[in-house]
């Protein structure tokens, strides 16, 4: 299943866990695992606290100073740091349900990271049986 979604600035991880879960909800695999893809090389995703808002600026601000924009980078389009951010955040994750309910940690939720935005993007869910 595609998921479209429109990011805002050129750096931003946007909350998508209850999106998945309604989606794990609805569903009529009762128990397996939701594998959400995202088919971009500038935007990337994970898993993290989303209880204080404030980790996911923090994580901006570290990836900003690991991964500067301008750097002397050779790719001609100028957004390499966009394409390294994205390697490092990972293209894909696995998650388990069990009962139509995700199995994240009290503290987690799933974050579409975007790095050269804004743009109109998509990921990909799909759910497999247990």
């Amino acid at each position: 299943m595609y998921i479209e979604l429109k990011t805002n600035r050129e750096d931003e991880l946007i909350d998508i866990t209850s999106k998945v879960k309604d989606i794990v909800k609805k569903s009529d695999l009762k128990n397996g695992s939701v594998k959400i893809f995202i088919p971009h090389t500038t935007a990337g995703i994970t898993i993290n606290e989303n209880a204080d808002p404030n980790v996911k600026q923090d994580i901006l601000k570290e990836l900003n100073i690991i991964v500067p924009k301008n750097h002397n980078y050779k790719h001609s389009e100028g957004n390499s740091h966009a394409h390294i951010k994205a390697s490092m955040m990972g293209s894909s994750v696995d998650i388990p349900y069990e009962n139509n309910e995700l199995l994240l940690g009290t503290w987690q939720g799933i974050y579409f990271c975007e790095f050269d935005g804004p743009r109109k993007r998509k990921y990909i869910v799909s759910l497999t049986k247990k």
